[in-house]
């Protein structure tokens, strides 16, 4: 039997936080709850990650997995155009990069629908 499944954004199945030091980004995402962590951990990948943020050219993309808080944490090396110091950019600490993230489409099993944030 196949489940029935919905494609969301990732916001409204989870969290994020952005931090930086000098030229690194680091982004945690954060499920909203335990039963949305596997399905984020499968497809919010560090591949996806890195097509995602392309266009700033990160020279790595590293995925350290949380699972006791139902978190990831991405970090993403030299995506912020030289750092706060260096940067002519207007977000030159990165804390808009989680919300191009947490715009990614993710797939889930349409019985967890109950569980998402926002509108349906």
């Amino acid at each position: 039997m196949t489940r029935q499944l919905i494609t969301v954004p990732l916001w409204r199945a989870a969290h994020g936080r952005t931090g930086d030091k000098g030229n690194r980004s680091n982004i945690s995402v954060i499920a909203w709850q335990p039963a949305l962590y596997a399905p984020i951990v499968e497809q919010i990948t560090e591949a996806v990650v890195a097509q995602r943020f392309a266009h700033r050219r990160p020279s790595r993309v590293q995925r350290h997995l949380l699972p006791t808080l139902h978190a990831m944490n991405f970090v993403l090396d030299d995506v912020l155009d030289g750092g706060v110091n260096d940067a002519l950019n207007l977000d030159s600490h990165g804390k808009a990069l989680s919300f191009l993230l947490l715009d990614l489409p993710l797939h889930l099993p349409a019985d967890l629908a109950p569980l998402l944030c926002g509108p349906a």
